[in-house]
């Protein structure tokens, strides 16, 4: 087997028994997953479920308790400088300097992710965001929806195999969002990327995954596509079984008919 066909053979994250606990309270117990190249997967579940913290662990930005993470066959937290290069993350909840303008925002984020031709590259996932007239501005004096699109644009600098999406559409306006969602699906087409999506939109999860992972006390309790869960559930919509599940309104398994 040639290096480059191993190389494509190793998936983009693979999770084995990952445990997070702050003190008395367990945030993510004891979950294993792997995720295939070019899929979307979203990891749902109610506040305090455990989304945000496993994101935060497979950015290699909080260490887990105990368990593995690998980030395209590297260990995220003794190799992260390997694999950094090939992922980004987006979050309404991580601001940028107010000061700064937006484009020596993205300035700087190109340089961290090591990015060449850095004014070239600006240039062109700007005009592709449709956001070139904000570059001149304060990022602090930008609209939400503006954030939004800045924000996404600092994800895709670095063109990464792996997206982490926290809530990406959060506060946003509905054509705004289906923007994003579009840009985002358009992106994760053209590039073979693996998106990870954590969302309390169902409409947008329908939309867009391929899986669903639903974390309940920090343990996977569902893991299947939309679809899927829906018929399970027999539901007509994900939100309705979103609500099954945080309600712990859990499907009964078929009655066995027994001969008379």
């Amino acid at each position: 087997m040639s290096a480059s066909s191993a190389k494509s053979q190793v998936r983009p994250v693979a999770v084995t028994r990952l445990r997070k606990t702050y003190d008395s309270l367990v945030a993510v117990d004891d979950i294993s997953f792997a995720l295939e190249s070019g899929s979307i997967t979203a990891l749902l579940g109610g506040n305090g479920a455990g989304k945000t913290t496993t994101i935060a662990m497979l950015l290699g930005l909080v260490e887990p308790t105990s368990g593995l993470i690998e980030v395209f066959g590297s260990d995220i937290m003794t190799d992260r400088g390997l694999v950094a290069h090939r992922m980004n993350f987006v979050s309404p909840y991580v601001d940028m300097p107010m000061r700064l303008t937006v484009r020596q925002n993205l300035s700087v984020y190109c340089k961290l992710y090591g990015v060449v031709n850095v004014a070239e590259r600006i240039a062109e996932v700007s005009e592709e965001l449709q956001m070139t007239e904000l570059l001149k501005r304060a990022t602090g004096k930008l609209s939400a929806g503006q954030k939004t699109r800045v924000g996404l644009a600092k994800a895709l600098l670095n063109a990464p195999e792996l997206l982490l999406l926290d809530e990406p559409t959060a506060s946003l306006d509905p054509d705004t969002a289906d923007w994003v969602r579009g840009h985002l699906d358009a992106y994760r087409r053209a590039r073979g990327a693996t998106i990870v999506l954590a969302s309390h939109n169902m409409a947008e999860v329908e939309r867009l995954a391929d899986r669903v992972l639903m974390l309940e006390a920090g343990r996977v309790v569902e893991d299947g596509a939309p679809a899927n869960l829906i018929k399970k559930y027999k539901r007509g919509s994900l939100e309705d079984v979103f609500l099954d599940i945080t309600r712990k309104r859990r499907p009964r398994a078929p009655v066995e008919e027994t001969a008379s």
